[in-house]
């Protein structure tokens, strides 16, 4: 077997670990991979293999690190996250050896994947921008509904900050979205605030 479709299919045995389950009965996480990687492919339809296989290693085994084993508040969350980073790192690069995919091209994949060089490396931004599109398009309406106690003001920061993070094509993809008419109103308000 090709080590891309080898490293493919350990990839998404990973994901299918994931105790907790989309609609439809898969691994919610193998879903999510799915769903970057196929922003990813809309945004760059040349996206190098190494680079796709990356978007599918996004939330990788997040589910093995609870937000719950960490301190509450942002601090706490802010050191979630970047543990979740290097460990998804990790394991991707594993993953990849393991299928025998070149040293070099799981050392772009890890760098990726953690997050290494935000605007200014191509793969992470081309991964945060799908990322970024993910939450918009399927995950915007469940989070505000789980943090239904924010007041606007919050949302729209948080809606600022995502849109920071994203590229210019990507803001563009964003705008198309046809998202509920509430969530909607306050993506413009936070777009219209952090230009």
């Amino acid at each position: 077997m090709d080590p891309y479709a080898r490293a493919r299919l350990l990839i998404d045995e990973a994901h299918a670990a994931d105790p907790a389950r989309a609609p439809d009965g898969r691994a919610a996480e193998l879903v999510y991979g799915e769903r970057i990687e196929a922003w990813l492919v809309r945004l760059a339809p040349a996206a190098a293999t190494a680079l796709r296989l990356a978007a599918r290693c996004q939330h990788l085994e997040r589910w093995l690190v609870p937000r719950t084993t960490f301190p509450e508040g942002k601090a706490g969350y802010l050191t979630w996250r970047r543990s979740l980073y290097t460990k998804q790192a990790e394991r991707a690069r594993a993953l990849l050896l393991t299928a025998g995919v070149p040293a070099t091209e799981a050392d772009d994949v890890a760098t990726w994947v953690s997050k290494t060089g935000l605007k200014t490396n191509a793969g992470t931004q081309a991964l945060e921008d799908a990322a970024c599109l993910v939450f918009l398009e399927n995950e915007i309406g469940a989070f505000a509904a789980q943090h239904a106690e924010y007041p606007r003001e919050k949302f729209i920061d948080i809606l600022r900050k995502t849109w920071r993070k994203m590229s210019p094509a990507a803001q563009q993809a964003a705008l198309a979205l046809s998202l509920p008419p509430a969530i909607g109103d306050l993506v413009r308000e936070a777009v219209a605030g952090a230009e």
